[in-house]
């Protein structure tokens, strides 16, 4: 299994973090099968090539204007997030529909294709949060523990020893 989960965000657009936020929990409070990546690409763009480049899915993490109420989780499939990417739904989603292009024109394109968005309720310049998005993360966690568990390789939670052990030794990194 090659999985990556991707978090994307702005840090400083409040709700715009909560794909981030949402991989940053994964990596505090589980334990995922060998081939399965936890990965913050941030704002970034086409930094993200090589780490998306060839996986059997990438599951996507990331605000999305869906039209729906602030802290909706939409699960979206394949094709229906490139013709998401047509509407202007996150402001980082220029560069992310660039590395699919990019991916799909050197025949390395995830062989599937995962979004968890959530609907965001500001986008203003803060950091953290709004308490209807954060509320919205346990449900968005719960559909990527489902969608890996369906595949035969369910997260296992950390005991709260090894939260502790994670948390001492700054285990999270971004590797970008």
């Amino acid at each position: 299994m090659n999985t990556l989960i991707l978090g994307v965000g702005n840090l400083l657009l409040s709700d715009e973090a909560v794909g981030v936020r949402i991989v940053e929990a994964l990596g505090r409070e589980y334990r995922f099968a060998p081939g399965i990546e936890l990965l913050d690409g941030g704002t970034a763009g086409m930094e993200l090539l090589e780490a998306m480049a060839s996986r059997d899915h990438i599951i996507l993490a990331d605000a999305v204007r869906s039209g729906n109420p602030p802290g909706t989780v939409v699960t979206l499939q394949g094709d229906e997030i490139p013709t998401l990417f047509g509407r202007k739904i996150s402001p980082h989603q220029l560069g992310l529909a660039d590395v699919l292009s990019a991916l799909h024109m050197t025949g390395e394109s995830p062989t599937r294709l995962t979004l968890i968005g959530v609907e965001p309720e500001s986008l203003e310049p803060r950091i953290g949060l709004t308490p209807v998005v954060a509320a919205a993360m346990g449900e968005a966690k719960d559909r990527i523990l489902t969608l890996l568990a369906s595949v035969g390789a369910p997260a296992i939670a950390l005991s709260d020893a090894e939260r502790a052990k994670q948390q001492q030794e700054g285990l999270w990194r971004s590797p970008i």
